[in-house]
């Protein structure tokens, strides 16, 4: 309730201060030829608007206020009648919770086994990386067009021009 409260105050406070501070902020200049209260009254229309939505969004409707609350200790059973092939039945749903117990292996048998999986761990990380290079390697075996363009003889640097000596 408290929060609920402290909610509705601050959606009015940013209602009352984005109110105040963008009635004209970010709009283009206009002719002065409109009056300050037209722009007063649209001001105070929206303020109102958004003060109606912030306390009607917020309030919990009357039917919530009614439903029953149920604590982690209460069993919860439904009451649902269903049509069979014989006619109408009704059977009570009883909600069933998972077991909490630990199903952890204890630290002595992980311990155990941790060679094994940080061998698998290490082969499935080279192979991730061995495998692509091996199928680009072998995609590209027959290709020679690094060679053709490593065997070319590069041209001669062109000498730069003398510059000019000031006298």
């Amino acid at each position: 309730l408290k929060r609920l409260f402290k909610m509705k105050f601050l959606v009015l406070f940013y209602a009352v201060i984005s109110v105040a501070f963008s009635v004209d902020g970010f709009a283009p200049r206009t002719p002065k030829t409109i009056s300050p209260v037209v722009d007063l009254q649209k001001a105070a229309a929206g303020a109102f608007a958004a003060f109606t939505i912030a306390t009607s969004s917020l309030s919990a409707p009357a039917a919530d206020a009614l439903t029953p609350v149920f604590s982690s200790s209460n069993v919860v059973a439904e009451k649902v009648t269903r049509e069979g092939m014989y006619g109408e039945y009704t059977t009570d749903l009883v909600q069933t919770y998972d077991d909490a117990r630990s199903t952890f292996k204890d630290a002595k048998e992980t311990k155990s086994k941790k060679g094994k999986y940080t061998a698998l761990l290490a082969v499935l990380i080279v192979g991730s990386f061995i495998i692509p290079m091996a199928q680009y390697f072998w995609y590209v075996r027959d290709d020679d067009s690094t060679d053709k363009f490593f065997g070319q003889k590069a041209p001669e640097p062109e000498e730069p021009p003398k510059k000019k000596k000031w006298f």
